[in-house]
């Protein structure tokens, strides 16, 4: 399981510089570039990453071999292949990241505030129990998001997300309603009987090492990656 962060890419501001999504306007022989060094860094030839189409769904999609583009209006990817690394894109949203390594079963989710609200990890880890995967085999990774401390939002919001996935609501530093989505799914991910997690604490928002849609507008996005080396 890897995350990635904004430095060490090839593309110019305001995607500086390693800016690894297609659809947020920069150059795409520099997301390309990108891409390639990614896949060179933890050893995968580029086509053995799966990309998504992320619309902020709860749909959770099966693949078994390299695709010839993104996976069409998806939020998480599963896979039982070894050697297939599936990738979610994020600029606050949480990249949630699953494996299964005894079962070989691995998912990549992207889990923003509308998804996380209509169950899309928990969709994940149904499909993923489907595959052969048991919740307390399942090592569960959330990456650097925006933080409760600075996601602020109108109180409605935060009810309203709160009544889907309790444990969210939250007040930010300046005492405003705010949303921790990745509280939200740790406590969920407990729930369904998944314990190995690790939560990453750091805020996109307010650290400057990583993208931040709230935070600067038009930029680029980070990645998780999970991929199964085998069979345990």
């Amino acid at each position: 399981m890897v995350f990635t962060t904004r430095a060490g890419g090839a593309s110019a501001s305001p995607y500086d510089s390693f800016n690894l999504a297609d659809h947020v306007g920069d150059d795409p022989a520099h997301v390309a570039a990108n891409r390639e060094r990614l896949a060179g860094a933890v050893g995968l030839d580029p086509t053995d990453i799966v990309w998504m189409e992320q619309i902020h769904s709860n749909t959770v999609t099966v693949v078994d071999g390299p695709q010839a583009g993104p996976v069409e209006t998806t939020d998480a990817l599963v896979t039982t292949r070894p050697g297939l690394a599936l990738a979610v894109l994020v600029a606050d949203c949480v990249p949630v990241l699953l494996a299964d390594h005894t079962a070989g079963v691995a998912a990549a989710v992207h889990a923003g505030r509308m998804g996380a609200r209509n169950g899309i990890v928990a969709r994940t880890v149904e499909k993923m129990v489907e595959l052969g995967a048991t919740p307390t085999g399942i090592q569960a990774l959330l990456g650097p998001a925006a933080s409760g401390r600075h996601y602020e939002v109108p109180q409605e919001m935060a009810d309203d997300v709160e009544s889907r996935l309790p444990g969210s609501r939250t007040r930010t530093r300046q005492g405003t309603w705010g949303i921790d989505v990745r509280a939200g799914l740790v406590r969920q991910l407990m729930s369904l009987g998944v314990t190995g997690i690790e939560a990453d604490p750091r805020c996109t928002i307010e650290d400057t090492d990583f993208f931040s849609y709230r935070r600067e507008g038009t930029t680029g996005r980070q990645a998780g990656l999970v991929w199964l080396t085998g069979r345990g």
